[in-house]
């Protein structure tokens, strides 16, 4: 289950029925369930007719997990198979508790291109594209609910879909010489992924327009102007390099116990998600499973607050 890290007897009490809610939507089902008419298990087999690439998936003993999204020679677009490999990966970490930390890049110097064309082509009615639409709506809000603080390291290009999968992502750091840019309008199309919600939630909505109405091309600097970028690493030194900097970037917010860090993404999510009123019982909540525990009394010895 996303967000997990409370104690089961927290997610019934009477004072967090809407987180509790919140949580049982974040599950298999997510944003859409049997209740929306949508069988997510008739999606996936009809999504893997279409196979090619990988979505994989590295876990490290620090807490750090590397999502790899992997099919180069299309510029890693997602085919149909990849699509249910994405909703596998996310399903992984969300069981994963001693995760704190998550990057998402793509292979072979660019990020990625959106959906394959062949699949796109294969499921154009629009019943076949609706349920590919809630499919990937439901992985990407489950990647985004996931209690750890995750960054997407934007190298090449991030378009459509791929511009999409950036906003699923806390923070996002752009390689020089990178590009996000959410063509959907060029495919008479809008976002369909989600993007264009939380890219409202992450930029505003004017900004928002302008990205999706004049389908702009965000380099770094307009991305740091607008906050679609949170920092930019130099691409020239290789793929080894830009991950290991964008470890080390994400590392100034994963340091510390793994409980800890996933109870600081637990509040920051319920404030953004939740009417008031239930974002600060969600917070006393998620406060009681840390308070008194080891790292809590570990700082307490060690007087860290005044250091």
């Amino acid at each position: 289950m996303v967000l997990c890290a409370v104690r089961p007897r927290l997610l019934w009490s009477s004072s967090c029925g809407a987180w509790a809610r919140l949580l049982q939507r974040q599950t298999r089902g997510c944003v859409y369930s049997s209740i929306h008419g949508f069988n997510q298990d008739e999606t996936r087999e009809k999504l893997l007719a279409f196979p090619g690439g990988s979505i994989d998936l590295l876990k490290k003993e620090s807490g750090l997990a590397v999502l790899t999204i992997n099919n180069p020679t299309r510029m890693n677009a997602f085919s149909g198979s990849m699509m249910v490999d994405l909703e596998e990966r996310v399903s992984e970490l969300e069981s994963w508790t001693d995760c704190k930390g998550l990057i998402v890049q793509g292979a072979g110097g660019t990020f990625c291109s959106g959906s394959d064309l062949n699949a796109v082509r294969a499921l154009s009615n629009p019943q076949d594209g609706m349920k590919m639409c809630m499919f990937m709506q439901n992985a990407l809000t489950r990647l985004l609910r996931l209690p750890v603080i995750s960054v997407a390291l934007v190298e090449g290009r991030a378009l459509g879909g791929g511009s999409e999968l950036t906003t699923a992502c806390d923070f996002r750091l752009m390689t020089s010489g990178s590009v996000i840019q959410f063509v959907h309008k060029h495919m008479g199309l809008v976002p369909g992924w989600g993007g264009a919600a939380r890219l409202v939630r992450i930029v505003g909505s004017q900004n928002a327009l302008k990205l999706l109405g004049g389908a702009l091309k965000v380099d770094p600097q307009l991305g740091l102007q607008i906050g679609l970028a949170d920092g930019v690493l130099e691409a020239e030194e290789g793929a080894g390099y830009l991950l290991e900097n964008a470890e080390h970037w994400l590392s100034q917010y994963t340091k510390g116990p793994a409980p800890v860090i996933r109870a600081v993404k637990q509040v920051v999510l319920s404030g953004r998600e939740l009417p008031l009123t239930e974002a600060l019982r969600t917070e006393k909540d998620v406060f009681g499973t840390v308070w008194g525990g080891p790292a809590n009394m570990q700082a307490l010895a060690n007087k860290t607050k005044h250091k």
